[in-house]
């Protein structure tokens, strides 16, 4: 007599299911539990409960340091990467945030009546072509500081050295987006000497 199938899903053999990465990844982009499950249409308590079984999982006991972790996808193209004392470098600026009273009709005037190239939306949030940098309008009540956006190679160990020089970053890098080429958008926030945010930004191809 066989021995039955295991019944539901195997382990994944990461320390976080796909599900769980997401959700942590948005996480520490700094969205609400409620901003999460309106973009990715699930309910609230389904992203509480990712929330919590990630927090269990990692050791830790409030939501807030979920924001600060940098862990990395085993996945993900840069999980092997060696980045450990290479040379922090800036290149260009690689996005730059504008906040926007009504998204569709600032969607129909930067592209109609200005004539920029429109990338793709996601929502409530619209991406143009800017003369090589790209444009990302978002909704806002207020509009607050445009962003800066700028191109690094290697975000984690560029965050680290900053600190050395001490820049103070609002969360860990992590993965905002993976397009359906394989590449992935990553992320990290910090504040200049005024209080105003910036933010790294790096794109990483998949695997070969």
């Amino acid at each position: 007599m066989t021995n039955p199938k295991p019944r539901g899903r195997p382990a994944d053999p990461d320390i976080l299911t796909p599900t769980e990465w997401q959700i942590a990844d948005a996480v520490r982009h700094g969205l609400t539990n409620r901003q999460i499950a309106s973009r990715r249409n699930v309910s609230l308590d389904a992203v509480k409960y990712h929330v919590s079984n990630a927090l269990t999982k990692l050791g830790l006991t409030r939501r807030a340091q979920l924001r600060h972790w940098s862990g990395i996808a085993q996945r993900s193209p840069i999980h092997d990467r060696k980045t450990q004392g290479k040379q922090m470098t800036f290149g260009p600026v690689g996005q730059i945030a504008r906040s926007v009273r009504n998204i569709e009709e600032a969607r129909k005037w930067y592209g109609e009546v200005l004539g920029l190239t429109h990338l793709y939306s996601f929502g409530d949030m619209a991406f143009f072509d800017c003369g090589g940098t790209r444009l990302f309008l978002s909704p806002a009540k207020d509009e607050g500081d445009s962003i800066l956006y700028i191109s690094v190679t290697c975000i984690h160990e560029t965050k680290r050295q900053m600190e050395a020089r001490g820049v103070v970053f609002i969360n860990a890098p992590h993965m905002i987006h993976r397009h359906a080429n394989g590449t992935e958008e990553w992320m990290a926030f910090f504040n200049d000497n005024d209080g105003r945010p910036l933010a790294l930004m790096e794109q990483v191809a998949p695997k070969a």
